[in-house]
C-alpha cells in the first residue's frame, strides 16, 4: 500500500486527467481517492493535466478526441494506460472499431496490466512514473 507522499521534485502541481473509456474507469475512480495520499491532484481539464491516465476500451471514433486532450495537455506530459484494453485492444482487439493500443497514438510511459486493474495496481504505476521522472 502506497502511504506516503511522492516528492515528484517539481515546481508544478502534478495533476492527473483521467479517460475513463470502459469498465477500467471504475477501478480508477476507486484509486483517484488516494492521489492526494501521493501528492496529485485529480482535474477536469486537460489544460490542466501533466499526468494522461487512460482507461477501457479506446475505440477508433474516441481516439481523436484522446489525441486532442493529450495536445492541450501543458508540458511536461505524461501517459498512463491502464487495463488490457487501453494497453493492447483487450478481449476486442480484433474488432475493426477498436485501437489496438493507446501506444499506437500517444507516447505511453507506464502500462497498468489487468482486466481490470486493482486500484492499488494504479497507485504502483503512478510510483513507476514518479520514479521515471525523477530518475
Amino acid at each position: 500500500m502506497l502511504s506516503a507522499r511522492l516528492d515528484w521534485g517539481t515546481t508544478y502541481q502534478v495533476t492527473v486527467l483521467e479517460l475513463g473509456l470502459a469498465c477500467c474507469g471504475v477501478e480508477v475512480m476507486a484509486a483517484l481517492d488516494r492521489l492526494p495520499d501521493l501528492g496529485v491532484t485529480a482535474v477536469e481539464g486537460a489544460g490542466e493535466a501533466h499526468v494522461l491516465i487512460v482507461s477501457g476500451t479506446v475505440t477508433d471514433a474516441m481516439l481523436p478526441a484522446v489525441l486532442a486532450s493529450y495536445e492541450e495537455m501543458p508540458e511536461p506530459r505524461y501517459v498512463i494506460s491502464v487495463g488490457a484494453c487501453s494497453n493492447t485492444g483487450g478481449p476486442y482487439w480484433d474488432s475493426y472499431s477498436v485501437t489496438k493500443g493507446i501506444d499506437q497514438a500517444l507516447p505511453v510511459h507506464v502500462a497498468v496490466p489487468g482486466c481490470p486493474p486493482r486500484p492499488e495496481a494504479l497507485l504502483e504505476g503512478m510510483r513507476a512514473l514518479h520514479e521515471l521522472v525523477s530518475s
